[in-house]
């Protein structure tokens, strides 16, 4: 396969794609995450990726594919994103005790004037986890940069996940599977 820009700073998208043995380079621009109220959920995290890989195509004369991501965490109809401190994550995993939330990851891939953009959904359920449990998590762990206070391949994940229905590495943040079907596509298209 070849070279891809991973438009993402984040370290598990890093690990999955090298996992995957994809050769990327890493190039990110400041974007707003921000997205307009009435969009519905499943299209919230496409938007923001999307952002993501536009930011990095305007600013760079780049002729390979750019790959952005953006993970959500969705409780009911509340989209949960970081947390802001201390006191946030904890409410945040608190809510999130005991019940069913998804984890949708929007997926956009830009390659000169073609796109391909998906969102994966993964169901996780947690055990009811103890205040005790939380605050352990939040001080060793801080979770301050992962949507819905978690990373499932953490000690939290490894101890407090009672199930998973979907794709366990889109809940690490890229559907790495569907990501590689999809940069395979692009370049047999080519």
């Amino acid at each position: 396969m070849n070279k891809i820009i991973l438009a993402s700073q984040s370290p598990r998208r890093k690990q999955l794609l090298e996992w995957a043995e994809i050769s990327f380079d890493i190039i990110v621009k400041e974007t707003d995450e921000s997205y307009p109220s009435n969009l519905p959920v499943d299209k919230i995290a496409i938007h923001i990726a999307r952002n993501k890989a536009l930011a990095v195509k305007q600013s760079n004369s780049i002729a390979v594919p750019i790959l952005a991501a953006d993970t959500i965490v969705v409780l009911v109809n509340e989209v949960i994103g970081k947390p802001k401190d201390r006191a946030d994550a904890i409410d945040i995993l608190t809510r999130l005790s005991g019940k069913e939330h998804f984890v949708i990851t929007g997926v956009v891939i830009l390659d000169r004037d073609k796109e391909i953009a998906f969102a994966d959904k993964t169901t996780v359920i947690f055990h009811e986890l103890t205040k005790d449990q939380i605050e352990f998590y939040i001080d060793k762990y801080k979770p301050y940069d992962k949507a819905g206070a978690y990373a499932i391949q953490e000690w939290i994940g490894v101890v407090g996940i009672k199930s998973v229905t979907g794709d366990f590495y889109n809940v690490m943040g890229l559907p790495v599977s569907r990501v590689v079907r999809a940069l395979d596509a692009l370049q047999n298209k080519k």
